[in-house]
Formats: structure tokens, sequence, C-alpha cells
């Protein structure tokens, strides 16, 4: 199993790149305060919400607005760059997408903690399930909930999401 935290850092200037090229086909302006969200959410970890993400760009500029994130959000969707992720708290995520390689999700169904990981052994079972009904995946979405050693009530236990907070502070 792999923890996708360790992976390398986005190529932002590469990201805002393919980025700007979508909004100049669509003939559609880059501002600043798009330019900034964009910036924000590809240097994110992991998902982020929309609330989160207009935290860390009010926090450059007080004078963003939610409609500006969520369509700013819905662009770099449109062209990609962008993943939604809905889980089961029907909260809706966002992650980069395009060149991430392929991972599944264990999430906390107490704190919500979203951890992405990747398995060999699952993805070719997951190919041989397939096969052996006579289908061909085109893709396919591994969410596994339950409870994180805190949650679970283990002494001593920690919590991803609270380890998560520390880290951003």
């Amino acid at each position: 199993m792999h923890d996708r935290r360790q992976s390398t850092e986005p190529d932002i200037e590469s990201l805002m790149g393919q980025f700007h090229a979508y909004l100049s086909k669509k003939q559609l302006k880059s501002t600043r305060q798009r330019d900034l969200i964009a910036q924000k959410f590809f240097a994110a970890h992991g998902h982020i919400s929309i609330e989160e993400l207009l935290n860390l760009s009010r926090a450059e500029n007080p004078r963003i607005g939610y409609a500006t994130v969520y369509r700013t959000l819905k662009l770099l969707a449109e062209c990609g760059l962008a993943a939604q992720r809905r889980f089961g708290d029907g909260q809706t995520m966002y992650e980069t997408a395009g060149d991430t390689e392929h991972h599944d999700h264990l999430i906390c169904i107490e704190c919500q903690h979203v951890l992405e990981f990747q398995n060999d052994d699952i993805e070719h079972e997951q190919e041989r399930v397939a096969r052996s009904f006579g289908f061909s995946l085109v893709r396919h979405r591994l969410e596994l909930y339950g409870l994180c050693p805190r949650a679970r009530g283990i002494k001593g236990g920690w919590c991803p999401n609270e380890e998560q907070r520390k880290l951003s502070d």
C-alpha cells in the first residue's frame, strides 16, 4: 500500500499554463482572483472543500467571494484539472486531477478524514473480477468507510484529521 501524502509537489506553473490555455480557448478572462484561487487549489494537498479553498484564498485577498471560488473550481473541473468527489457525508470535495495516478479512498465516518492510498493487488483483483463477468473497465472508484484509531476508542489512538490540522498550522 502506498500513502500518496509522500508524493511529489505539483507543477503549479504547468497547471496554471493549462488553466490559462483553457480560459483563452473559452474566451474567458484570466483574473487575479481566479489565478490566486487556482494557485491555492493546486498547492493544496489531498482533498479540499470550497469553504477551505475560500479561506485559503481570503487569507491573501479578503475580497474573494464564495461564488468566485465555486465558479473557478467549476472551470478547473471542466478543463480536467480538478476532480470532484462526493463522499458519504455528502460534502463535495475537490482534488487535482489529470497527472495524478489512480488512487482509492479510506474515509473515517467520525472525523471525515479522507486518506488516499494505492494498492496494486486491489487494482489487479478489480480487473480480474470485471473480466470474469465479461466487462472491460473504463473507470472505477473505491471508497472504504470506517473509523480511524481515535474514533474506534483505541487508547492513545491517533486521528489523521488532527494530524493534518497540526501540519497546516
